[in-house]
Order: C-alpha cells, then sequence, then structure tokens
C-alpha cells in the first residue's frame, strides 16, 4: 500500500509540474518541473518513505521497461540487417561529438572562472 503511496505521489507531482510549466509558460518540459518539485518534497518523510517504496518497486521490475524496445527491435530486423553499420556509426560519432562538445564547454567553463 505505501508503494502505491508513493506512486500516487509521483504522479501528483509530475501532474503539478505539467500544470505550473504549461501555466506559467516555463522554458521547461513539465516532468523537469515535476522532479523539482519532486526534489523539494523529498525533505519530508510523509512523502519520502512512500516514494522510496514505489523506486524499489520499479527498479525490481526496470527489465520489463526493456520488452517493447526489445520487440520493436526484432520487428524491424529487416532494416537493422539493412543500415545496421549506418546506424552504428552514426550513434558513435554523434556520441563522441557530445562527448568532445561538452569536454569544450566544460574546460572553457573552468578556465572563465
Amino acid at each position: 500500500m505505501n508503494g502505491l503511496r508513493g506512486f500516487a505521489w509521483l504522479l501528483a507531482l509530475q501532474s503539478a509540474g505539467e500544470l505550473l510549466a504549461r501555466g506559467l509558460h516555463l522554458p521547461f518540459p513539465g516532468p523537469v518541473v515535476g522532479m523539482v518539485l519532486l526534489l523539494a518534497a523529498l525533505n519530508f518523510a510523509l512523502v519520502r518513505e512512500p516514494v522510496a517504496a514505489c523506486a524499489e518497486f520499479l527498479l525490481a521490475h526496470l527489465s520489463l521497461l526493456f520488452v517493447p524496445v526489445g520487440v520493436g527491435v526484432m520487428t524491424h530486423l529487416g532494416l537493422l540487417s539493412e543500415h545496421g553499420w549506418r546506424i552504428l556509426l552514426v550513434i558513435v560519432l554523434s556520441t563522441w561529438i557530445g562527448l568532445a562538445v561538452t569536454a569544450l564547454v566544460l574546460r572553457a567553463a573552468w578556465r572563465g572562472r
């Protein structure tokens, strides 16, 4: 029962974040605002304990979240066999570029101090 209470807190805070983001025309998505609200709410045991129970349950069943991805890969196996190397190349290159840009921005930020 405590896990359901925690799930209700998560949904309520996400909904509140969505309402705030849309109502105040914030440049952030509603779930991000909800996570900030959750961060503040975790200071209270009334929220922290049920959310912890819910998090333990969700983490115990995390592997179930990968089932739709596996089904999608199996469904489009023909595309992967045809374009797989190109897809892999794009993923690797974009990851390297993202890491390089992050490192350059971090270096510039450290020099600016």
